[in-house]
């Protein structure tokens, strides 16, 4: 039991790095973009698309990191599925 309550710990604290790293290169690349972007062609501000796409990214890691474990990853959410499941199966 110990070495499982490891295991999910480890794996929660990666999610939480992941997002911190992406973060930080979102914010420090796109500032260097958007700074190129102003200098060379500030007509079109193609930066938004990396913006966007890349945030989407961020976001989801964020949700991995921080909200969806909450509700998907605990002992509660596991045992009522696995009672649906069994439900499932008697019938």
């Amino acid at each position: 039991m110990s070495d499982n309550l490891r295991a999910i710990a480890e794996d929660r604290v990666q999610r939480k790095i992941k997002f911190k790293r992406n973060l930080f290169s979102y914010i420090t690349v796109n500032i260097i973009l958007a700074v190129v972007n102003f200098l060379f062609t500030p007509q079109y501000w193609w930066v938004m698309w990396v913006l966007l796409f890349w945030g989407i990214g961020v976001v989801l890691d964020f949700l991995k990191a921080y909200v969806l474990f909450e509700k998907y990853d605990s002992k509660e959410y596991r045992e009522r599925k696995i009672q649906e499941e069994m439900e499932k199966l008697r019938n």
